[in-house]
């Protein structure tokens, strides 16, 4: 296969860029930095700007309320207004912070909010500390503010995806380098039939992903320098090579949903890696899919 073009979009030198969402209302990208407590916006004059929390940014969201973003800081959800910097507090706490915080997270087809935990490994100055064990859980937050644990004993949650026709859920547990497949039940939200889909890939482990409109995922390598595509048969279709070693995650986004916006991580990194922690954006020639909403 022919190499795609990628771009460097932005030199931000994240700590630890996460969780970018693009927002087709305002052809701009919004994403994280976990360790600096930011939320970056990228719009399409191409300008970054920058807003400062007094937690770990983990995970945003599109909500049904224009402009409004729905946000996972390390303890808790919170509503964000970026025109006017307001922020609401949702009501879920994550029990156990700061021993665990919140990490990955999305919205389903069915306008719910999916976020997994892990143990925390970011100290209260942002920097780094060690993470391990498998205390992460992973939470369904409906609508109405209700509260369910879908999955208990993960390592590092990460990767939650739903296929084009909204019949499987994927989701990542990095330590344990493998990536799930469950059935979703899009009337109740429902998943079962845990199985392995993805596992033991050599170049590092699974971070972030997002799917295309072919059902294809595009997995974030951590360590790795790469984003490999998944077929939804679980054998790799393409592995993409990319100019930085800590690949954490992307989504589709620029007005044809065919521009995939990549995230970076500069920490665990050496003097070589110059463009670690920057925002990418790869040309892939397919269609990726609008993002879901949490209602």
């Amino acid at each position: 296969m022919n190499p795609l073009e990628i771009r460097t979009a932005s030199l931000t030198g994240d700590l630890c860029g996460e969780g970018p969402v693009w927002c087709a209302e305002e052809q701009a990208l919004y994403w994280t930095d976990i360790n600096r407590f930011f939320i970056h916006r990228l719009d399409s004059s191409k300008v970054v700007r920058t807003w400062s929390f007094d937690e770990p940014v983990t995970a945003l969201a599109l909500t049904a309320h224009p402009g409004v973003l729905a946000v996972a800081l390390g303890s808790r959800l919170i509503y964000w207004t970026a025109a006017t910097d307001a922020r609401r507090d949702h009501g879920f706490h994550l029990p156990g912070w700061p021993h665990v915080r919140l990490n990955d997270g999305r919205p389903d087809p069915r306008g719910s909010f999916w976020v997994g935990s892990m143990r925390n490994n970011v100290a209260a100055d942002g920097s780094s500390t060690e993470c391990g064990g498998t205390d992460g859980v992973l939470y369904r937050i409906d609508p109405d503010g209700s509260v369910l644990e879908c999955k208990r004993d993960i390592g590092i949650s990460n990767t939650l995806a739903w296929s084009p026709d909204h019949s499987t859920f994927y989701f990542a547990d990095t330590l344990r380098n493998t990536i799930y497949a469950y059935d979703y039940e899009i009337a109740t939200g429902a998943i079962s039939g845990e199985r392995p889909f993805f596992a033991g890939f050599d170049r590092g482990m699974p971070d972030g992903s997002a799917i295309d409109s072919q059902g294809y995922l595009w997995n974030c390598r951590w360590g790795g320098a790469c984003i490999v595509r998944i077929a939804p048969d679980g054998s790799i279709d393409r592995i993409v090579d990319m100019p930085a070693r800590n690949i954490t995650s992307c989504t589709f986004g620029s007005p044809d949903l065919q521009t995939l916006y990549v995230t970076s991580a500069r920490m665990d990194t050496d003097s070589e890696d110059r463009l670690a922690g920057s925002l990418f954006a790869v040309e892939t020639g397919v269609s990726g899919l609008s993002e879901h909403k949490f209602l």
